[in-house]
């Protein structure tokens, strides 16, 4: 690890010269240019000086990133104008900064010097991820009236630690460009900052080390892509690639250079190698739709054709599944690709068709009857419609697509058919007996 010390990395730089000098191995070359040494501002010794002690952990981090050896330190990113809505005033222990900073940092300073990469998220769905969730209505009054109970001072709570988290927030900061305890930390990739800008790069190259071994690491997407309604990880593990990947992947080479990392540095794919990687012809993108053929979390999956970033079938389906095809190609026969999306392509039809056709179909014919209550969240029928889409019916979708046989059968048809068969049923009597039930609320557990 390299010393944070700069009087010593001086000491050791003159005594290394002058062992060099007095070895005499190698001749003298008067036409050699030196490679100039990365100088670093006063400002940036200054933060690296001060945070050493504060901080260690993110000094630490920052000292063994590419960003040090290039001389890109703290001041860089966290330096703004001075009327920046960011610019951070009585911050204790910085009366004496001669610059304006910011606790914030959105994208468009990665993109300064990562232009491309910036540019390719803002035409993804990870831009849309916080505004989208922050004006459904329906997911505002199941935060903070259902999960978070009405209370006047708690009901954000599931938000702030859960939804924002992988989402995002639209940050709020004070008189003094400090965020809000509400809005800040987020870790969600859709943030949305005071300047209007929109992203956070740091959800998979976690700062200060912004690693990019690391974020081509299943683990790096793991923080979102988890749980009941999209278990991403889980279903990758279930899959070949991840049984592969399980067995022999710490052996792998994870860190070679951006559009460079091919078969051969791994056996196996993992998110990043399908979804965003260089691979083949194929160039590195930040755009996680572009790829894609179905939008696979929808109520209904649909191919992708729409143009804008924010519509619900964003992307050319077409185009997408051709470059999937291509990634797949680096180590499948064409047989063996098309095959395989064949049978998916099926399973998510039999999904429309035959499970959320028909539950739909019938919310709207008990919705007319007046028959559904006010609370959806305390209705029996409400409650499997839901699950049917939102849980089962994805983890169906998403487990066929990704290869992943557990997934697709027992966490997905095999739960879905139960629980249309008991939404049928509630169903049946509703609209024979013109009532809701009164049915205990345990026989109605998802």
């Amino acid at each position: 690890m390299k010393k944070l010390n700069l009087l010593a990395i001086v000491a050791l730089v003159i005594l290394l010269g002058a062992a060099l000098a007095s070895c005499g191995s190698a001749p003298a070359d008067a036409d050699a240019e030196a490679a100039p040494a990365v100088e670093l501002t006063d400002e940036a010794k200054d933060c690296i000086s001060c945070h050493t002690d504060e901080m260690p952990g993110v000094v630490a981090d920052w000292d063994n990133s590419k960003h040090a050896d290039e001389g890109i330190s703290c001041i860089d990113c966290h330096e703004v104008e001075a009327d920046s809505p960011m610019a951070m005033t009585d911050v204790e222990g910085h009366e004496d900064l001669t610059v304006s900073v910011a606790m914030l940092v959105p994208p468009a300073v990665c993109g300064e010097c990562h232009e491309d990469a910036v540019e390719q998220f803002h035409i993804s769905g990870h831009e849309r991820a916080g505004v989208q969730y922050e004006g459904k209505d329906a997911m505002q009054t199941l935060i903070h009236k259902h999960e978070g109970r009405d209370n006047p001072e708690l009901s954000g709570a599931s938000d702030e630690t859960g939804c924002q988290q992988c989402h995002g927030v639209t940050f709020v900061v004070d008189e003094t460009g400090h965020p809000s305890s509400e809005t800040y930390p987020s870790a969600g990739i859709g943030n949305v900052y005071p300047t209007g800008e929109i992203g956070n790069c740091t959800v998979c190259h976690s700062r200060h080390r912004f690693d990019i071994a690391e974020a081509r690491k299943p683990e790096a997407c793991a923080g979102c892509h988890i749980g009941p309604d999209h278990p991403d990880l889980e279903i990758f593990l279930n899959t070949k690639h991840g049984q592969i990947f399980t067995t022999e992947g710490e052996e792998w080479t994870w860190d070679s250079p951006t559009g460079e990392w091919e078969p051969g540095d791994y056996r196996a794919p993992t998110c990043a190698t399908c979804h965003m990687s260089g691979i083949g012809d194929l160039e590195t993108t930040h755009n996680v739709s572009k790829r894609l053929y179905w939008n696979l979390w929808a109520k209904v999956s649909k191919v992708r054709t729409e143009d804008d970033p924010m519509a619900m079938f964003y992307g050319d389906g077409e185009a997408g599944r051709a470059e999937m095809e291509q990634v797949c190609g680096e180590c499948h026969s064409d047989l063996h690709t098309k095959n395989y999306f064949a049978s998916g392509d099926k399973a998510v039809e039999l999904y429309n068709v035959e499970y959320w056709t028909p539950v739909e179909a019938m919310r709207v014919e008990l919705a007319e009857a007046g028959l559904i209550k006010d609370n959806p969240w305390e209705d029996g029928f409400m409650i499997q419609h839901y699950h049917i889409w939102h849980h089962d019916g994805r983890r169906a979708r998403q487990g066929a697509m990704m290869g992943a046989p557990d997934w697709a059968h027992w966490h997905g048809f095999f739960m879905l058919q139960q629980k249309l068969n008991l939404a049928t049923e509630i169903y049946e009597i509703r609209m024979e007996t013109g009532e809701i039930e009164a049915a205990a609320p345990w026989s109605l557990a998802p």
